[in-house]
């Protein structure tokens, strides 16, 4: 009896029946946690593959043709994760599925995953919906609790921010907008008018052609600045569609506003302080200055580096013998105007009373005047000397913009006994083609446009349908269709009988270019950085 009694009292084993009747349990539960983990870093593979290839894609869609096949293919690219914790003899990388990217208009569609546009929608893509392929965990512990596997998937929604900066604040109405057009999607393709001298001015009211002033929060000095400063001041406008940015108008003609376009021809009735005003090292214009006997320009006087007129001693003026065509043709070659500015398409050239073309030049401006007025060359020796061909009765090559690139590659060189962009003299008045109010001025001695510098003569302007978007002053926003390219051919000035000072001339380079438009080293910046949804 007593070895009984002492066996039924004796306590020291029974941790190993509890042990024993608890193992099921305690396994179960490592095998929820082991295998969960496995879960959640499956989850976490796919999520990541799945942001990474919305992102990608996100980062091509810029609204240029082919932006939707460039982003399924980026984003198929940058699928290669390998998968660590998928143990379904699937392949070793994340994949996706086809006809699991999608494409969206807008954010709520996006989220929502509905209306998806079709693949060649190029322009209307703005948010991309990726779907990875769906994975399965096959639990290695957990089926002793009853679960054998699980499946993950994963998506991604991304879309691209986009905004442009540096606009300089000139616009014009869609030339190309028809009367009382109600279509604000109006296109303007620049690149049908290459060459083509553009008279826009300001009018009463905003017919196809005319022009104004952007407020990009700045207002009327902010205005000023940017047309006259070599780094333009503004806030960077967001885009909403392709190329569409709201803005609003600055109403009313400016003289001043004017003048500061004028600095980068060298003519400085208003540099605004605070900025520099340089002009572009070819200032070639059809105005002269006053000179001594030796040629060297006269800029002592206070109001010499201004615009007068033809009886003012000091400044800049009007020759006595100025390009004044009276026919749509070119002159004579027995007739030889005083140095000559890059002209008018010789349609625009006839008087503000005799404007024989619209809005709209045909390209056809006098070269042979232009190189017989400045370096003496008659039509056979241009051609050699400088390697462009004109061909045709009203040929419209070779381009102002193309002249003024080549005279600045050849500054100072002498070719055929001329000086490239040297000066003209006749007596006491001198026509200079590089500046000499500039550094006095302006704050710089003139500017050679290169990849990091500004060319002085080149902007990109807005383009509005402004009957569609019903423009009416300052009221605003209003939606920017286009930029494009433009060449500044002449100073705006009021000369007698000839031009006024509210006309802005220039010549269409063509479209600007989304990345980084307008001047060589980039007036118009655009910034796409690509964000995700969810």
């Amino acid at each position: 009896m007593g070895m009984l009694s002492e066996f039924l009292r004796d306590e020291s084993g029974a941790s190993a029946a509890l042990y024993a009747l608890a193992l099921p349990a305690l396994v179960g539960m490592v095998g929820i946690g082991f295998d969960y983990s496995r879960l959640v870093s499956l989850d976490t593979e796919l999520q990541n593959a799945a942001d990474q290839a919305a992102l990608a894609g996100a980062t091509q869609l810029d609204q240029l043709p082919g932006s939707i096949a460039r982003a399924t293919a980026q984003a198929r690219s940058l699928v290669s994760n390998d998968t660590r914790f998928a143990n379904d003899d699937g392949a070793a990388t994340v994949g996706i599925p086809e006809g699991q990217i999608y494409f969206y208009a807008n954010l709520a569609d996006a989220e929502n995953g509905t209306n998806p546009l079709a693949s060649d929608a190029d322009e209307q893509a703005r948010f991309i919906r990726v779907q990875v392929e769906t994975r399965t965990a096959n639990y290695a512990l957990t089926p002793i609790a009853g679960a054998i596997s699980d499946t993950i998937d994963a998506e991604a929604v991304a879309g691209i921010g986009s905004a442009v900066c540096r606009i300089p604040p000139l616009m014009i109405c869609n030339p190309d907008e028809p009367l009382n057009n109600t279509d604000p999607t109006v296109d303007f393709n620049a690149n049908n008018y290459i060459g083509d001298g553009l008279l826009v001015v300001q009018q009463g009211q905003w017919d196809p052609g005319a022009f104004g002033f952007l407020d990009l929060g700045l207002g009327a000095n902010g205005v000023e600045e940017a047309l006259a400063w070599v780094s333009p001041t503004g806030n960077c406008v967001p885009v909403n569609g392709p190329e569409v940015i709201d803005v609003e108008i600055e109403p009313g003609l400016k003289t001043s506003t004017i003048d500061a376009i004028n600095t980068r021809f060298d003519l400085y009735d208003n540099c605004p302080t605070g900025g520099s005003c340089p002009a572009s090292i070819n200032s070639i214009k059809d105005v002269t200055h006053k000179s001594d006997a030796a040629g060297v320009p006269n800029i002592s006087a206070n109001k010499a580096c201004t615009f007068g007129t033809n009886g003012q001693t000091d400044g800049w003026s009007v020759p006595a013998n100025p390009y004044a065509p009276t026919t749509d043709a070119a002159l004579p070659a027995t007739t030889t105007p005083s140095p000559m500015g890059h002209p008018r398409d010789v349609c625009h050239s006839l008087g503000p009373d005799d404007n024989t073309c619209g809005r709209f030049g045909d390209g056809f401006w006098d070269r042979d005047a232009y190189f017989r007025s400045r370096y003496g060359w008659d039509s056979a020796a241009w051609q050699t000397n400088t390697g462009f061909t004109a061909s045709g009765t009203r040929p419209d090559r070779p381009t102002r913009y193309e002249v003024y690139q080549w005279e600045i590659a050849n500054k100072g060189s002498v070719i055929d006994g001329a000086t490239i962009l040297g000066r003209w003299t006749n007596g006491t008045r001198g026509n200079y083609a590089q500046p000499i109010c500039s550094a006095s001025k302006g704050g710089a001695p003139g500017t050679t446009p290169t990849s990091t510098v500004a060319d002085r003569r080149r902007m990109s302007v807005a383009v509005i349908n402004c009957h569609a978007e019903n423009v009416r002053g300052k009221s605003g926003p209003y939606a920017i269709r286009r930029f494009i390219d433009i060449f500044l051919v002449e100073p705006s000035l009021n000369r007698p009988d000839r031009t006024d000072k509210k006309d802005i001339y220039v010549e269409i380079i063509g479209e600007s270019d989304a990345g980084g438009a307008g001047e060589t080293a980039g007036t118009v910046i655009r910034r796409d950085v690509p964000f995700l949804v969810k």
